[in-house]
């Protein structure tokens, strides 16, 4: 017996010491009601695919995001940093702006020349690449349309488009990935041209296959990201488009590698589900992973890859760093599960990705200054640590979370509190004049509606309007929440004397983490 114990923990070291073959799912604006393993949608979804990476996986329940949009969350993915760190111009002048200030919006793109995750596993013998939407490399030289509405069957047209894709994919390839194609560089409402504006899973779907399938002497690493479920998710413009439009405009012929569209309905109404685009969309994603799952199987690499499945944020408070934007649990796979169980409660970060897949591919990422930390320990079974301080960013905005007390401060450079009713309706006009020109949805016409944490604009932006002053404290500039009396964080107790001692010990912690940042942030 004691030979056999022995004999089966060396194995089981040795599996841990092998490069695994890794794929990094990430989705794109998920809600907990998407996840069968989640309490709130429990049931609600035909997700087999998705469900099986849960029962055979392990469950983190505290994974959290630092950055609750598309853009830094997936800076975090792929830096292993906070977002704040970004070193492309656009970020550094919206802080030049702002007396220094760091703004962290959509505007933190990874520039090449950064230390990226691709990049540390490429130079350690992994083909690496990416399929699906960018939203975060920065690709100089994409040129634009003059009129959104126009053709795109206009040969012109067409080779903008293409254009604009061979762009972005280089970028890819030059801040690490070796294979890049089947790219949305952003949301599909913002490729130029309102007629591709449309999703196209099984497209992206087929290219993640194509890299899968090529010839490769070494371990993979996959970043696979969908546009879905993000909006447009109506039928006509998601899971029952035209399956020939496409980011570089009409393809020859329809992509083959996800289950028929027409089925989606069927399979839904014969689980007894209710059928709407919710649930239609869903079931289209958890194809794309029922489709790399089954060429993994073909391939017979199946049992030696680790699959990460997330979404990008918590989208019940997007836009904010409320925990209904910054708790966003994750899942992670491998055959026969880990020694952690299925469910971990372990606090872990967005940024501790990176380094805990680094650790499964046996780098040694010391010499990097990740702000992340791997928790390949925890998923080995070994004990949490005990405290640990989770910090976020977001716009003019900063939290951190110690225990279960969560402090969240708010801070508008002078120039932004003391704008002027015409500056706030002309910045206002602006900014709806070119929504109205992509037929998006407006958020507001009051020059006077107040900002929000995210976006210095009368009423906020589209992307976090629905959590936009929707919470009792929002517009306190210090917030102080008990988490264990207060889950929802509808009591701000920053201004109560009783708890005066915790706002200041807080507000220490977060003062030295931001020591450690770029640009500042006045508390």
């Amino acid at each position: 017996m004691r030979k056999l114990l022995i004999v089966v923990g060396l194995t089981a070291l040795h599996a841990w010491a092998e490069k695994p073959n890794i794929i990094f799912f990430i989705a794109d604006d998920m809600l907990p009601r998407h996840f069968n393993c989640l309490p709130e949608g429990k049931g609600k979804n035909l997700t087999p695919h998705i469900d099986r990476l849960a029962n055979e996986g392990v469950v983190m329940f505290e994974q959290h995001c630092a950055s609750p949009i598309c853009t830094p969350s997936r800076y975090n993915v792929l830096t292993g940093t906070y977002a704040s760190r970004a070193q492309n111009n656009w970020f550094a002048d919206v802080a030049k702006e702002n007396g220094g200030q760091t703004v962290v919006e959509f505007n933190t793109h990874i520039v090449k020349g950064q230390t990226t995750l691709p990049a540390l596993l490429k130079a350690r013998g992994y083909t690496t690449g990416m399929v699906g939407k960018n939203h975060v490399v920065e690709a100089h030289g994409l040129r634009s349309f003059k009129n959104f509405d126009a053709s795109a069957t206009d040969p012109k047209n067409v080779s903008i488009l293409k254009a604009n894709h061979d762009h972005v994919c280089q970028a890819m390839r030059e801040i690490g990935f070796d294979y890049a194609d089947r790219v949305y560089h952003n949301n599909p409402d913002f490729l130029g041209l309102h007629e591709v504006a449309v999703q196209n899973m099984d497209w992206i779907t087929e290219g993640g296959i194509d890299f899968l399938k090529g010839k490769r002497n070494n371990p993979f690493f996959l970043y696979f990201a969908t546009t879905v479920p993000h909006g447009p998710s109506k039928a006509s413009r998601s899971w029952n488009a035209n399956p020939l439009i496409s980011p570089v405009g009409y393809l020859d012929k329809a992509p083959d590698v996800q289950p028929a569209r027409f089925t989606i309905p069927e399979r839904i109404k014969e689980a007894g589900l209710p059928v709407n685009d919710d649930t239609c969309n869903m079931l289209w994603l958890d194809d794309a992973v029922g489709a790399l799952i089954q060429t993994l199987e073909e391939t017979g690499e199946l049992d030696d890859t680790i699959i990460f499945f997330y979404s990008d944020h918590g989208q019940m408070s997007k836009g904010t760093l409320y925990q209904g934007g910054v708790h966003n649990p994750c899942i992670v796979w491998k055959k026969d599960g880990f020694p952690v169980g299925k469910t971990s409660d372990a606090l872990v970060h967005i940024v501790d990705f990176a380094p805990t897949i680094l650790e499964m591919a046996g780098v040694d990422y010391a010499p990097t200054d990740f702000d992340g930390k791997s928790y390949l320990s925890i998923l080995k079974g070994e004990p949490a640590p005990t405290e640990r301080i989770m910090y976020f960013e977001l716009g003019y905005a900063r939290a951190i979370r110690k225990g279960n007390w969560k402090y969240l401060a708010v801070r508008y450079p002078e120039h932004l509190e003391a704008m002027s009713e015409e500056k706030r309706r002309r910045v206002l006009e602006e900014w709806n004049a070119e929504r109205y020109r992509k037929h998006l949805e407006i958020v507001t016409e009051d020059p006077k509606a107040p900002f929000s944490h995210l976006t210095a604009i009368p009423g906020g932006g589209h992307a976090e309007s629905r959590s936009t002053g929707s919470y009792p404290g929002y517009f306190d500039s210090d917030q102080l929440y008990d988490l264990s009396q207060d889950p929802m964080e509808q009591v701000n107790l920053a201004k109560d004397p009783v708890y005066q001692e915790t706002l200041e010990e807080m507000q220490r912690e977060m003062q030295i983490i931001l020591s450690t940042l770029p640009g500042e942030f006045p508390l």
